[in-house]
C-alpha cells in the first residue's frame, strides 16, 4: 500500500510539459471549503506553488488567511495548555497531588510540544516533507476533460460515486487500487476514469526486520519502520491512477483518487514490501486519460508496459 507519497507540487512544470491547465475554479473552490471549517487537508508546498504564480492570484487570500487562523489557533492552544500545565503542577506540587494532575501535566506538555512544532512548520519556508500526501491529503491530479488535459485537486482516498459517505470509513485503505482487482472492486472506474498523479517517491510501512535484511530474533516482536522509495537516478513518475466525482444528497461535491499498486521490482520486495505504484511511460499518457470501457486490453497493456526506474530506500520520519 501506498501509505504516502511525495507530490510534485510546482504544478507549472508538468503543465508546461504535457500541455495542462489548472482548473482553478476547483481549486477556489477547495481552498475556499477548506477556510470555512479547516478540515480540507493540502499540502503546504502546493500552497507555496500557488502563491509564487500570479495566475493564481484569486487563492492568494484564501491561502494566506488560512495560514492567519491556523497560527491563531495554535497560539490559543498553547495559551490554554500552559495554562492547564501551570495549574497541574501547582497541585502537584501541593500537600495532596492528584492523578488527574498527573494526568494534566503529561497531556498538557504533549500538547505544547506539538503545537509548538506546528507553528515552527508555519513560520518556516516549505521544504520536501512539505510535498509529503497521506490518505485524505488533496493533490494536483491530471485528467482529461472534454479532449483537454486538465489539474484538478482530488483528494486521496477514493470514494466511488454512488457510495454512501461513511464508505470512507468501512472501507479505509481505498486509497489504493490493486492491480489485480481492477475488474472487481474498481470496476466502476477502470476503463472510465483515469488520472496520473506526478510523484516523485514513495512511502511504505514495512516490518523492521525485513527491512533490515534479516529474521525475527527469538522472542522479538514484529515492529515497522517507514522507508522512502525514491527512483534512481531521481525522476518524476506519472502515477497511474483512478478517480471519481461523487455527488451528495444535498449537493456535495468530492473528487478524490486511488493510486493504482501492483508485485514490486527486485528492490522494493528486498526492502520488505509487497507493493508498489505503476508509473506509465510519457507516450502512453493520452490513451491512459481517455480509455475506451469497451477495450480494457488497452489499458491493461499500458500498465504493462510502464517505467521502470530502480528504487532506492531510506529510513523516513
Amino acid at each position: 500500500m501506498c501509505y504516502s507519497a511525495q507530490i510534485r507540487a510546482d504544478y507549472a512544470k508538468f503543465v508546461r510539459r504535457h500541455g495542462a491547465t489548472v482548473d482553478l475554479q476547483d481549486f477556489f473552490h477547495l481552498y475556499w471549503l477548506r477556510q470555512q471549517d479547516g478540515k480540507a487537508k493540502v499540502p503546504r508546498a502546493l500552497d507555496a506553488a500557488f502563491l509564487g504564480d500570479p495566475a493564481a492570484s484569486e487563492l492568494h487570500p484564501l491561502i494566506h488567511a488560512h495560514a492567519a487562523a491556523e497560527a491563531t489557533r495554535l497560539e490559543q492552544e498553547l495559551f490554554a495548555q500552559r495554562t492547564r500545565l501551570a495549574k497541574a503542577e501547582r497541585v502537584l506540587a501541593g500537600d495532596k497531588p492528584t492523578k488527574k494532575a498527573a494526568d494534566d501535566r503529561r497531556i498538557a506538555t504533549s500538547k505544547i510540544t506539538r503545537a509548538q512544532l506546528r507553528l515552527a512548520e508555519l513560520r518556516r519556508a516549505p521544504g520536501d516533507d512539505d510535498a509529503r500526501i497521506y490518505p485524505g491529503y488533496y493533490a494536483p491530479v491530471m485528467v482529461a476533460e472534454r479532449g483537454q488535459r486538465v489539474i484538478k485537486p482530488m483528494r486521496y482516498q477514493c470514494r466511488p460515486c454512488g457510495k454512501p459517505a461513511d464508505y470512507d470509513r468501512k472501507y479505509p485503505g481505498t486509497y489504493n487500487a490493486r492491480r489485480d482487482n481492477l475488474e472487481g472492486f474498481w470496476k466502476g472506474q477502470f476503463g472510465r476514469t483515469h488520472g496520473v498523479a506526478v510523484l516523485t517517491a514513495f512511502h511504505e510501512h514495512v516490518p523492521r526486520h525485513a527491512a533490515e535484511g534479516r529474521s525475527l530474533d527469538p522472542g522479538e516482536k514484529e515492529s515497522s519502520v517507514v522507508l522512502e522509495f525514491r527512483p534512481d537516478p531521481p525522476q518524476d513518475m506519472l502515477v497511474a491512477c483512478l478517480w471519481s466525482r461523487w455527488t451528495g444528497p444535498d449537493g456535495e461535491e468530492l473528487l478524490s483518487f486511488a493510486a493504482i499498486t501492483d508485485d514490486p521490482p527486485p528492490e522494493v520486495a528486498a526492502a520488505g514490501h509487497d507493493r508498489c505504484v505503476i508509473p506509465i511511460k510519457p507516450e502512453h499518457l493520452q490513451a491512459w486519460l481517455s480509455p475506451d470501457p469497451a477495450n480494457l486490453a488497452a489499458q491493461y497493456a499500458i500498465l504493462d508496459d510502464r517505467e521502470r526506474p530502480y528504487y532506492a530506500h531510506r529510513m523516513a520520519a
